[in-house]
C-alpha cells in the first residue's frame, strides 16, 4: 500500500506560510516513514502565491531511498519546470466539472486536454512520468454526482492523447462506498490498478468509509491529507481538505494493511501543523490518540 502525502501542496496552496516550515513539515513526515509526496505545483505564483517557492522546495528535500516526489502542472511550462527540479512524477489539473476548469486555469475542459496533448508529447522525451487528476471525478462542487458513465469519453480520450496515469479525485466529497466501486470499476476497465491513484475528500464525513472499497478493489495509491488540512483558492470557504493521514493509517494497520509509517509520530506531526498553520483542520486521532496497542487484535485483511 503507497500512501501519499498531499498536504504539502493542497495545504499551502490556500494558507501561505514561510518556506522553512515547508522544509520542516516534509522532514517530520519523512521520519516518521513517509516516502510519497505531492511537494507542490508549478503554475503561475499570482494565481497560486503560497506555492511560488516550489523549486526551492524541490531543491531542500532530501533524497532518502524509495522517496517519491510528485507536483500539479497546469500547462507545458510547469511540466519543464518539474522536469527540470526532478520530480518523478507531475499531474496535470484536469478537472471534469467546466465551471471550475475555468475558475481554476481560466480553460474549458476540452481546451485542457489539448494542453495535454502538446505536454505528453513534450514528457515523452523526459524521464517526469506525466499523468493527470480528474479532479470532481465523483462530481461537485455544485453540480450533480458522477458515476462510470460520465467518465467514459473523458478516459477515451486520455488515452488517445497516451497518458495512462490517472489520479481521480473526489474534491467535493461526494462518494459513499457503492460511488467508489462503481467509478473505479470503470476507471480500471481502461488502465492498470497499478496506475490508478485515488484521492479522497472529507467534505462530507464518508472518507474513511470511502477507503475500504478501494482495498477490496485492488487499489494501492492513495492520497492524504495529514490533519485533513487543505483548501483551494478557487474555492473560498469551502471543506477542502483531503481525509485525514493519520486517521486513514490506523484504518489501514487495523485492517493488517502495513504502511511502513510510525503512527505516533504522524500525530505529533499532525499536531504541530494544526497549531504552526492555524488552518482548520479535522481528524480524530489528534484529540482521542490511537488505539492501544493490545487492543489492536490479528485481523488481516482479504485482498
Amino acid at each position: 500500500m503507497r500512501i501519499r502525502e498531499i498536504a504539502p501542496r493542497l495545504t499551502f496552496q490556500d494558507h501561505v506560510v514561510p518556506t522553512e516550515v515547508k522544509i520542516e513539515l516534509v522532514q517530520r513526515l519523512l521520519d516518521a516513514g513517509v516516502r510519497a509526496f505531492e511537494l507542490s505545483s508549478f503554475v503561475r505564483p499570482d494565481l497560486v502565491p503560497g506555492l511560488a517557492d516550489a523549486e526551492e522546495v524541490f531543491a531542500t528535500i532530501p533524497r532518502v531511498p524509495g522517496l517519491s516526489l510528485g507536483c500539479c502542472v497546469g500547462n507545458t511550462r510547469g511540466l519543464a519546470r518539474a522536469v527540470d527540479v526532478g520530480a518523478n512524477t507531475a499531474s496535470f489539473l484536469l478537472s471534469a466539472d467546466e465551471d471550475f476548469a475555468r475558475a481554476n486555469i481560466g480553460r474549458s475542459t476540452t481546451e485542457s486536454l489539448a494542453e495535454l496533448e502538446r505536454m505528453a508529447a513534450f514528457a515523452a522525451d523526459h524521464d517526469t512520468v506525466l499523468g493527470t487528476y480528474i479532479i470532481f471525478a465523483w462530481g461537485g462542487p455544485n453540480g450533480p454526482a458522477r458515476g462510470g458513465e460520465d467518465l467514459e469519453p473523458l478516459a477515451r480520450r486520455l488515452l488517445d492523447i497516451g497518458v495512462d496515469h490517472w489520479i481521480l479525485a473526489d474534491s467535493a466529497g461526494y462518494a459513499a462506498p457503492p460511488q467508489i466501486r462503481e467509478l473505479v470499476t470503470a476507471a480500471t476497465a481502461h488502465v492498470p490498478h497499478e496506475n490508478l491513484t485515488v484521492q479522497i475528500h472529507d467534505a462530507r464525513g464518508m472518507g474513511l468509509a470511502a477507503l475500504l472499497p478501494l482495498l477490496e478493489l485492488g487499489i494501492r495509491n492513495i492520497d492524504t491529507s495529514l490533519a485533513g488540512s487543505g483548501g483551494h483558492p478557487a474555492m473560498r470557504g469551502t471543506q477542502g481538505g483531503g481525509v485525514c493521514t493519520e486517521d486513514a493509517i490506523q484504518l489501514l494497520e487495523l485492517c493488517g494493511i502495513p504502511t511502513g509509517i510510525d503512527l505516533p509520530r504522524l500525530i505529533d506531526t499532525a499536531n504541530w501543523l494544526a497549531d504552526e498553520i492555524g488552518a482548520p483542520s479535522k481528524g480524530f486521532l489528534r484529540h482521542t490518540g490511537a488505539v492501544p496497542e493490545t487492543a489492536k487484535g490479528t485481523f488481516s485483511f482479504q485482498w
